[in-house]
């Protein structure tokens, strides 16, 4: 194998493990079940209830609607007019500076070049940001199951992610398992 080939295979090696690790990663939640429900009155009923931050939002409706399927294939029915049960679901964002990756700060790259004439070379370049600090969504959605006669909570999880997950992804993670799901925390695909 000529010297020649075997700086582009190497090139292009180093290009393809850069680039794999540049891809970003697939999405994902944070899921923490905080109480879990030991045991659903039968036939449950639930409405949701709203705090009144949450009157004026208008993804509320669309939000509520994410949990109304998921509690409908855990065997809950929604009735306003008799219910057994309350539900409230709640959205909140916040904007989050990057941080540093595998510890080394974000101001900080490193380089590989090579060239065809048995040139090459490695660089450490600094940047600094202009105008502030990156910053990314992260989304959090909370849910919680009362008992309306008691007002004892049945259930109480939450899911977080900073990956642009919509706030319906987020609520089907916070319900996923429901009512078997147990208290803990787990990290689900999206």
């Amino acid at each position: 194998m000529t010297r020649l080939l075997r700086r582009h295979l190497l090139g292009s090696s180093l290009a393809a493990m850069l680039a794999a690790c540049a891809a970003p990663p697939p999405p994902q939640a944070t899921v923490q079940v905080f109480a879990a429900v030991a045991q659903l009155p039968p036939e449950a009923t639930y409405r949701h209830e709203r705090l009144p931050s949450q009157a004026g939002r208008p993804d509320q409706s669309a939000t509520e609607a994410a949990a109304d399927t998921a509690l409908a294939r855990a065997g809950l029915r929604r009735d306003d007019a008799n219910p057994r049960l309350a539900v409230e679901v709640a959205v909140s964002q916040h904007a989050v500076g990057y941080g540093p990756a595998w510890g080394i700060p974000s101001w900080v790259n490193v380089g590989v070049g090579g060239g065809s004439w048995g040139g090459g070379g490695v660089g450490i370049g600094l940047s600094f940001p202009v105008g502030g600090t990156p910053a990314y969504p992260s989304q959090r959605v909370d849910v919680l199951l009362r008992d309306l006669a008691s007002g004892q909570v049945l259930f109480q999880s939450q899911a977080t992610s900073n990956s642009g997950a919509s706030a319906a992804s987020l609520v089907e993670a916070s319900l996923r398992n429901f009512p078997n799901a147990q208290p803990g925390t787990w990290v689900v695909p999206l």
